[in-house]
């Protein structure tokens, strides 16, 4: 059961609590005891950034607001505070929290979303070690914030955990089919409607590249069409995502090695489970906007009737592709949905998907490659939201010179370039399939991570969530 985030606007006696202070403040707190302030004042002379009273009937934390050259690296910090208070919770084995707030900011959302990230566990084929996590919930108490904002937050937090799940479970529990129905349970839960394309629907649209990716697997593949449109939508045309669904990825004929590679790559569907999760904020926060999520699914595998370099296929748009590396498959996967994208005359789309490891190379975890045809306006804003959730984005030109590496003697293009360069290569192929703005997000370097780093944990991380749903909130308002 996930954590609970919830709004109070006073703190019940004796409970366990953390405040959150500027340091000048933190020995003037009121009802501290002369020894209790003696020693708060001494850890703020040593710079300690977290400072914990054992009261025995109550445990008081004191998070001090660090120093930071700007907002949104003080609120980054706030978050990454909330992962170290954590720690010190667990080790308190603290059940209940309130987070009290003294700065009038509101440092304790992000303290609370730095907690609640950092709390979150996937447990589910354990068969020991069963007991939940100390932290069963998190009040923010106070008026500073209004309870509005707090369930606001409690949803997006919860659509994170939804997406952490998805990309965590592994292959042998959730093939195409598996996968279109969960999403379908979260549209029952968040209030969207979804539409499952079957294997026969796939072929009837002429979907090459879903088809061809899915022609090595005994399992079918799915196009699940996830839409939110409030009677209110201040939008007369709609925001499209697109996301990337290979829910295990062997490379097909061009077989990967699997130290490190195939042996992860059941996360290889992240980008559609988090264009899922950014749609299940939505419609639980009711945001007016209409907005629809795409998600082609299918696992890559080399079996007997499997694509093989050297294939030309025919794509959804009627364009024909040679396919030079079987391992290059999101690539055709995301095409097919990006021309379907056109029957909605969209305002913007955006793709996600965990596409190249030149990426990876190019930015590593630090960061998301991004590469678009939306404009400078437009892009900037999208980079003001990553900056806000600290899911920072690095922008890649699509000069035309790049294209000359995807043409094809045979076909219309390749689908692979050369060696350098490949995820602008690889968007340079996406482009051919847009007419519309739109942004490509390439999050191979962050949706899943082989060590904690920090809130963002081990594992799945649901990269480019909060980005894409705090820009189109920002639509929104």
């Amino acid at each position: 059961m996930p954590t609970q985030l919830k709004h109070s606007t006073s703190l019940s006696k004796n409970t366990d609590f953390a405040v959150v202070v500027q340091p000048e403040q933190a020995g003037q707190l009121e009802d501290l005891q002369p020894e209790e302030r003696q020693y708060v004042d001494q850890q703020i002379k040593n710079e300690a950034k977290l400072i914990s009273l054992n009261r025995y009937l109550q445990r008081i934390y004191i998070v001090v607001v660090p120093t930071s050259k700007t907002e949104d690296a003080r609120n980054e910090a706030l978050r990454q505070a909330g992962h170290t208070l954590l720690k010190q919770v667990k080790a308190d084995k603290i059940e209940n929290l309130s987070i009290v707030d003294k700065t009038n900011t509101n440092a304790a959302l992000y303290l609370a979303e730095g907690l609640y990230l950092s709390n979150y566990e996937y447990k589910k084929y354990k068969t020991k070690d069963l007991k939940p996590t100390s932290l069963q919930s998190i009040t923010i108490a106070g008026e500073n914030v209004e309870a509005q904002q707090v369930a606001e937050l409690a949803n997006l937090l919860e659509a994170i955990y939804k997406v952490r799940d998805l990309v965590n479970d592994p292959h042998s529990h959730q093939s195409a089919e598996q996968l279109s129905q969960q999403f379908e349970a979260l549209g029952d839960e968040a209030g969207f409607k979804t539409e499952i394309l079957d294997e026969i629907k796939i072929q009837s649209l002429k979907m090459g590249g879903l088809l061809a990716v899915n022609q090595g697997s005994d399992d079918p593949a799915t196009f699940t069409i996830m839409e939110w449109k409030p009677e209110n939508a201040k939008n007369e045309k709609p925001y499209v995502l697109v996301g990337k669904g290979v829910v295990y990825d062997t490379g097909g004929l061009s077989l990967k090695p699997t130290p490190l590679s195939m042996d992860y790559m059941k996360s290889d569907m992240a980008g559609g489970a988090s264009v899922a999760g950014i749609l299940y904020a939505v419609a639980k926060n009711k945001l007016p906007l209409h907005v629809i999520a795409l998600v082609p699914a299918t696992d890559n595998r080399p079996g007997g009737k499997a694509v093989a370099p050297g294939d030309v296929i025919t794509m959804y748009n009627g364009m024909t592709v040679e396919v030079l590396n079987t391992d290059a498959e999101g690539r055709l996967i995301l095409a097919d949905a990006l021309s379907f994208a056109k029957k909605y005359n969209p305002e913007l789309v955006i793709d996600m998907a965990t596409l190249t490891g030149s990426a990876m190379r190019a930015v590593g975890k630090e960061g998301v490659a991004v590469m678009s045809t939306a404009g400078d306006e437009l892009m900037s804003e999208l980079k003001q939201a990553g900056n806000q959730v600290h899911e920072r984005l690095v922008e890649f030109p699509l000069w035309d010179e790049y294209k000359k590496q995807i043409e094809s003697d045979i076909a219309d293009l390749k689908n692979i370039g050369g060696a350098d360069a490949g995820h602008i290569t690889a968007g340079k192929f996406l482009e051919a399939f847009t007419d519309y703005p739109w942004v490509h997000l390439d999050i191979a370097g962050t949706a899943y991570l082989h060590a904690e780093d920090s809130y963002r944990g081990k594992l799945a991380t649901a990269s480019g969530v909060r980005l894409v749903y705090t820009y189109l909130n920002s639509l929104a308002k």
